[in-house]
């Protein structure tokens, strides 16, 4: 399964909208994208979401669920301990 770093920076500076539909409609997340966990910044004004799935097409129909009221950064990541076995093949 492949992990993804969601930059999530709510328009206009505005938690509220989010939240609102958060507590009224859920994640809105389709079947095979999973929820890992998150962070909110000091200022509720970004979310740093951590994603997984097989199917990069499941973040997108997730992204669009949200991108009237979020604007999205994503970076496809790695754990630790795979980058570090990654990194442990050059020495």
């Amino acid at each position: 399964m492949a992990l993804y770093m969601v930059i999530e920076s709510f328009k206009d500076g505005n938690a509220v909208p989010v939240y609102q539909r958060f507590r009224d409609r859920g994640r809105l997340a389709p079947e095979g994208l999973t929820y890992v966990s998150s962070w909110v910044d000091t200022n509720l004004q970004r979310c740093f979401q951590v994603m997984q799935t097989d199917d990069r097409a499941m973040l997108d129909q997730w992204i669009a669920n949200w991108s009237d009221i979020v604007n999205f950064e994503v970076i496809p990541v790695l754990t630790s301990a795979q980058a570090a076995e990654q990194v442990a093949s050059h020495f």
